[in-house]
């Protein structure tokens, strides 16, 4: 029994317009699922951050309300539900749906319709997530009937994406080329392995608990939680919408960073199996949902007897030093391979932004969970999530440069790419460096509280704190206009060039892995014949060597 259904795919592509739009909807090629993913969260980071850009503005003025006190729970909800369901787990989904079947060599994703199904069940749970906050549901919401729909619409987008993860994790366990053993994948894929076997532990859990919520909220008994009570719902299902769980999806940045680095360089990276194994450790990260519970080293720590900073350590190391150690590595590791002066170029400028964030995200996130530091409760958190979100963005976009080629045939002008590298780049640093700082100022990371002055109607405030507070808001508010402005140019200058652009030849990078191998735009069957492999850079083996 093969994991490939050959006969999934259409004899040959429709042509005309509600054809091509029936072809593109019914699609099983990997190519169009995983740009299906990466065009719909594109527009959903669009919204996210515009949302993002009006909570900044409101935190400025905290005296006056732009969005309205029955708006701002809701908003709230959005940003944060938009940059994880709607942006993250999705961007990163879409590009190795896209891009593994082609680097291990295989002729279709596994369970092409499984991936497909997935695609649409997310994009199908997320619609009914957005409507369900608009009728004020979610957390804190207060139509009732919503706040249920949007349980199970969460519960939606992630089995989607678990759907699309287990189709991309089999395709890298069976189908890949013969001679192409696990040490030998490319490290982008390495990095999708490592992100998949985590998210297959972890997002069962998650929605697992979302059930559980849904339940206890539409049948209340004592002891289950309700998941309209805002502050319940965060100390209980906020573990699988926060750091260190939501690092796991980011971790293929690290790959994909690596396998652009070494593709300008044109030579083997030699320490390979120290990179593969940095990426796995970050993987550890996984243990986070597994415990369901935040570990934190307890304030103060000087203070607590010898067996509770062991039982303290113990797990922080785990869950969080662990982690951050491997990301740390990892990028040093890519980062030694500029010593070899690779050509710059836009996917690479991108990718090395991209990952220097989401390595941040890492380190931060431990900082985070350490007591004596005060960070807890605070916009320390999002910013942290920011620069996670806002990096594997950045990553995204390096990614669709580099492989927009072997997708579509034509390429991007990097003149034109390059400075969007850059204006990305100040985006996420204004976007979320602030937030980081304002966090040490103890500024409270719920935005605004809920109160109910002598029980009567609710009204919402933004908590005082010490600092330049109206600064470090102004300029997070103007790196979200930023990222904003980022997308959209990257968006058309993608559309423009992809459809009338440059024509791509097969190789157009002088590439290093399979992917190059095949004609450009790759054909539905990818490749035209079975590559044998005996190293891990198969093409390399095919050229000339420059030292020779």
């Amino acid at each position: 029994m093969t994991t490939i259904e050959t006969h999934a795919h259409r004899a040959a592509p429709a042509s005309g317009g509600l054809a091509c739009i029936a072809d593109w909807v019914t699609t099983t090629d990997h190519k169009r699922i995983g740009r299906l993913y990466l065009g719909t969260s594109t527009l959903a980071l669009l919204g996210t951050a515009v949302v993002a850009l009006l909570l900044g503005i409101e935190r400025i003025n905290q005296d006056d309300y732009l969005l309205g006190l029955d708006a701002l729970t809701q908003a709230f909800s959005m940003y944060r539900f938009g940059l994880v369901l709607l942006v993250l787990l999705p961007v990163m989904a879409g590009l190795a749906v896209a891009a593994v079947p082609l680097q291990v060599g295989a002729k279709s994703i596994a369970f092409p319709r499984l991936a497909a199904a997935g695609f649409w069940l997310w994009l199908f749970g997320a619609g009914l997530g957005v409507y369900s906050l608009v009728m004020n549901g979610g957390p804190g919401g207060g139509e009732r009937r919503f706040v249920e729909l949007f349980l199970l619409s969460i519960a939606l987008c992630l089995g989607g994406v678990l759907a699309s993860t287990v189709s991309v994790l089999t395709t890298i366990l069976t189908t890949r080329a013969p001679g192409m053993n696990l040490r030998r994948v490319p490290f982008f894929t390495w990095g999708v392995m490592v992100s998949s076997l985590a998210l297959v532990v972890a997002l069962p859990i998650v929605i697992g608990d979302l059930l559980i919520a849904y339940t206890g909220h539409k049948y209340p008994t004592a002891g289950v939680i309700e998941f309209g009570n805002l502050s319940l719902t965060q100390s209980w299902l906020s573990f699988g919408f926060t750091q260190p769980t939501t690092l796991l999806a980011a971790i293929p940045v690290f790959g994909l960073f690596a396998d652009v680095m070494a593709t300008g360089t044109g030579m083997r990276f030699t320490p390979r199996g120290p990179l593969l194994a940095a990426m796995g450790l970050a993987g550890v990260a996984v243990f986070a949902p597994v415990v369901q519970n935040p570990v934190v080293l307890r304030a103060p720590f000087r203070d607590l007897e010898a067996g509770d900073k062991f039982s303290d350590l113990l797990p922080f190391g785990l869950i969080h030093l662990l982690p951050a150690l491997g990301a740390f590595l990892a990028l040093m590791l890519v980062v030694s391979m500029l010593k070899q002066r690779p050509k710059v170029s836009a996917p690479l400028v991108f990718l090395l932004f991209g990952t220097l964030f989401v390595e941040l995200a890492f380190t931060a996130s431990a900082l985070n969970h350490i007591g004596d530091a005060g960070l807890v409760g605070t916009v320390f958190e999002e910013g942290t999530m920011l620069a996670l979100v806002y990096g594997a963005v950045l990553a995204a976009m390096g990614g669709v440069a580099y492989w927009g080629p072997k997708w579509w045939g034509r390429t991007m002008p990097m003149k034109a790419t390059l400075p969007l590298a850059l204006l990305g780049a100040a985006g996420a640093a204004l976007a979320s460096l602030p937030l980081m700082i304002a966090g040490f100022a103890d500024q409270p990371g719920q935005p605004f509280n809920v109160v109910l002055p002598g029980g009567n109607d609710p009204s919402v405030h933004f908590p005082q704190v010490g600092g330049p507070t109206e600064l470090w808001n102004g300029l997070s508010a103007a790196g979200h206009g930023l990222m904003v402005l980022t997308v959209v140019a990257f968006l058309g200058l993608a559309l423009r060039s992809f459809l009338k652009g440059e024509h791509a030849g097969d190789d157009p990078w002088n590439g290093l892995t399979l992917e190059w191998a095949t004609s450009s735009p790759a054909p539905a069957d990818n490749f035209a014949e079975v590559h044998i492999v005996r190293s891990a850079e198969p093409l390399l083996d095919l050229k000339p060597r420059s030292d020779a």
